[in-house]
């Protein structure tokens, strides 16, 4: 059975990457528009892996991953920010809401695929 991950951006064109990149190793891939709509897809499905951007509109990404982590069955899933912010302060306010990992964009599709088959396989 293929692994499933929520990819969350506000950007259409890095949405279609990321999905083109991870759906061309063999995952299965959904696609959400902001922190609210990952939250509300989140909470219709259970996911193996959240793909997160920060900044977005209507929910951030660190605003997202702390309601994922209240919630029992997102306890310990992977959470792995991927945005245009790389500052330690950023990271650090990422791990510190329960981000498992931070990529910076622009991404290079094979190191993508090579952190997400280290996370889960």
């Amino acid at each position: 059975m293929a692994k499933t991950i929520l990819a969350i951006d506000d950007s259409a064109s890095i949405r279609q990457m990321v999905s083109f990149t991870l759906k061309s190793s063999g995952y299965e891939v959904t696609e959400a528009v902001d922190g609210m709509d990952g939250l509300d897809k989140a909470k219709a499905k259970t996911f193996n892996l959240i793909l997160s951007d920060q900044n977005m509109p209507r929910m951030d990404g660190l605003t997202m991953i702390k309601n994922l982590r209240a919630m029992p069955q997102y306890a310990t899933v992977p959470v792995l920010m991927l945005t245009t912010e790389s500052s330690d302060t950023m990271k650090q306010q990422g791990r510190a809401a329960g981000a498992t990992g931070w990529l910076v964009k622009p991404f290079d599709p094979q190191k993508l695929i090579e952190v997400v088959k280290k996370v889960i396989g």
